[in-house]
C-alpha cells in the first residue's frame, strides 16, 4: 500500500468507472463506511478537502455531508496493492452513517491510545516548518536541550499536580507532559513503536 498522488495511479473498473473507498479515521484507525469514487470524486475530494463519492443510486456526484453537515475532512489517501482499491483517512465532522452511528456498522468511534499515533504523525510533520509556524515547530528550532528541559519541567509540574485532588488540572498536566514526550521521542528520531518493542521485551 502507497500513498496516492494523482488518480492515474488507480485502475477504476472499466465498465463503472469506479474503485471502492474505504474510509478510516485517521486518528482512531476505526473503519467508518465504504463508498465509491470516480475520477472526478476524487479531483473533488483533493479540491475541497472534504470526501466525495459518486453515488451509484443518485448517478451524480455526492460529498459526504453535504445535507447533515458531518463532512469527513480528508487527511490523506492510499491506494491498495492491486492499484483498484482506496484507503480514504479522515476526521470526521460528526456521525458518519446517515443513521446517526459512528460507522456504518453502528460501532462507536472513541479516540483511543491510538491517536497517539496520530499525533505523533503531526508532530513529525511540524518539525518541518518554520519557527513561526507553530509552537511545536518552535521548540524543535532551540534544539534537543530546551525540549528536553521541557520534558522535565511539565513532569515536575505533574507529580505537584498529583499530590492535589483537582483531577483537571492533573489531567491536563499529564497531557502536556505525554506531548512533550512525544516530541522528545521524535527529536531523538525514535518512535512509540521503539519504545513498546522495550516494554514488551521487559513483560516477558
Amino acid at each position: 500500500m502507497r500513498k496516492l498522488e494523482s488518480s492515474g495511479q488507480i485502475s477504476f473498473d472499466p465498465n463503472s468507472g469506479l474503485a471502492p473507498a474505504i474510509v478510516q479515521d485517521a486518528q482512531s484507525n476505526r473503519v467508518l463506511m465504504l463508498g465509491y469514487m470516480n475520477e472526478q470524486a476524487l479531483e473533488k475530494t483533493w479540491a475541497t478537502q472534504k470526501v466525495t463519492f459518486f453515488s451509484r443510486s443518485k448517478q451524480r456526484l455526492w460529498t459526504k455531508g453535504e445535507i447533515s453537515g458531518n463532512y469527513l475532512k480528508l487527511v490523506e489517501i492510499w491506494i491498495d496493492c492491486d492499484q483498484d482499491a482506496l484507503l480514504v483517512k479522515v476526521i470526521p465532522q460528526g456521525p458518519t452513517c446517515h443513521t446517526g452511528t459512528d460507522t456504518c456498522w453502528a460501532e462507536k468511534n472513541e479516540v483511543s491510545v491510538l491517536f497517539l499515533d496520530y499525533l505523533s504523525k503531526v508532530i513529525r510533520d511540524r518539525r518541518k516548518e518554520s519557527p513561526e509556524a507553530s509552537y511545536t515547530a518552535k521548540l524543535f528550532h532551540k534544539g534537543i536541550n530546551k525540549i528536553a528541559q521541557k520534558v522535565g519541567e511539565e513532569a515536575v509540574e505533574l507529580v505537584i499536580e498529583a499530590k492535589d485532588d483537582d483531577k483537571e488540572r492533573f489531567r491536563n498536566e499529564a497531557a502536556d507532559l505525554l506531548f512533550h514526550y512525544l516530541l522528545l521521542l521524535e527529536a531523538k528520531n525514535c518512535t512509540l513503536t521503539d519504545i513498546i518493542s522495550v516494554l514488551k521485551k521487559r513483560h516477558k
